[in-house]
């Protein structure tokens, strides 16, 4: 099976972090004249986030038919249902993915909108402020959020828009017979590839049909690779298979390249240190960005391969989550987000096996213990982890 289904003949741009994407994303919501379709992990309760708001509940009052989907436990008891309340009053029609984990331990972390069946934006960016921290107390940042989304318009836009209503449908109450005709729909084959300029595809992961496919996207394109691997990812944990991918790419003479955010969770630091003498023993550059907080979920390969998503390098997306990312084939988009990954590299701060021997045996204990519980963890949660 092929990692990735490409549609030729699309127009995929960069939006860095929510000074840029929001901006897009409202006038678009304001430009709506059928339907929205909405996603997102993370609904906050601050002033960007009730810009979003604003913005759909004018459409919906101007007839736009507008539905939102958010994850009930990346936004919140208290939050979610407060939305659900105030959309309710506005005809906004809103779910709730999963509340109090009644279907599995999933969570829907895709950051997805689709405007008119037209125009779509998929990334990693959720509906808050960038300079806030993502849970309670929202401190402040000491510098805005570092994250990316693409604007997508072009034959792309129908495969987005169909992977969002059909989540839509299933974060619903769906009858028997509705879920075999859903499932019978997502079985439909995808587009005919195209060779014309700009391919791009769309590769979720779900717990039934695409459980592995964003994951079988990165090896893919690790294995093939010949001159570079550019990743930055704010969790970095993935499973055997991926590790050992970046080491051969690294012991092939590729160039693989690291950047991993640090600072916000301790354990996820510890877990991610644990990898840390593997991957430098293999030639592996690893850089970790402390600068702020990193939320980019963003890659690329060689000169013509680059993805830009929700989905982290840690088991909880590539085994676990509902994610969502855009594959883009296309030279002039892969430089434009390496430039941008080459400054957050130039932004971090190295690391070399030096530093690793120069740390006490306690805290290497740690990061070993750290790995272990996090391994057991997964495999509890996420059938298939090594």
């Amino acid at each position: 099976m092929r990692a990735v289904a490409y549609v030729a003949n699309n127009d995929v741009t960069l939006l860095e972090s929510g000074s840029t994407y929001f901006p897009a994303l409202l006038a678009a919501i304001d430009a709506a004249a059928t339907e929205i379709l909405y996603e997102t992990y993370i609904y906050a309760e601050d002033d960007q986030a009730r810009a979003v708001t604003d913005a759909l509940v004018r459409a919906a009052r101007r007839g736009v038919k507008v539905r939102v989907l958010a994850d009930w436990f990346g936004t919140g008891n208290r939050a979610a249902c407060r939305l659900r309340e105030a959309f309710a009053a506005d005809c906004v029609h809103y779910r709730m993915f999963n509340p109090w984990f009644k279907r599995g331990t999933a969570r829907s972390h895709r950051k997805i909108a689709v405007i008119d069946r037209a125009l779509a934006f998929v990334g990693g960016i959720n509906t808050n402020d960038d300079g806030l921290h993502d849970y309670a107390p929202h401190a402040p940042l000491p510098a805005p959020r570092w994250d990316f989304a693409v604007s997508v318009r072009g034959p792309l836009v129908d495969e987005i828009h169909r992977e969002a209503q059909a989540q839509w449908l299933r974060a619903g109450h769906l009858p028997i017979v509705g879920r075999i005709n859903l499932y019978r729909e997502l079985r439909k084959p995808p587009p005919s590839q195209g060779d014309g300029p700009m391919r791009a595809g769309f590769v979720v992961r779900d717990n039934l049909r695409n459980r592995r496919t964003i994951m079988r996207a990165y090896l893919q394109a690790i294995g093939q690779s010949r001159k570079r691997v550019l990743m930055a990812t704010p969790y970095f944990a993935p499973g055997r298979k991926f590790r050992e991918a970046l080491c051969r790419a690294a012991q092939r003479g590729v160039d693989v390249s690291l950047l991993i955010g640090v600072g916000e969770f301790r354990m996820q630091d510890a877990v991610a240190s644990s990898f840390y003498p593997q991957l430098l023993a293999a030639g592996v550059r690893i850089v970790e960005y402390r600068k702020t907080q990193l939320h980019a979920k963003v890659a690329v390969v060689d000169h013509d391969w680059a993805t830009v998503g929700s989905s982290n390098c840690d088991g909880l997306s590539l085994f676990v989550n509902q994610e969502a990312n855009v594959v883009v084939r296309d030279a002039e988009f892969a430089a434009t987000l390496a430039r941008q990954v080459e400054r957050g590299i130039a932004d971090g701060v190295g690391v070399c096996m030096d530093d690793l021997r120069q740390l006490g045996w306690l805290r290497r204990c740690g990061h070993e213990m750290a790995y272990l519980l996090y391994r057991l963890t997964m495999r509890i949660f996420a059938i298939g982890y090594a």
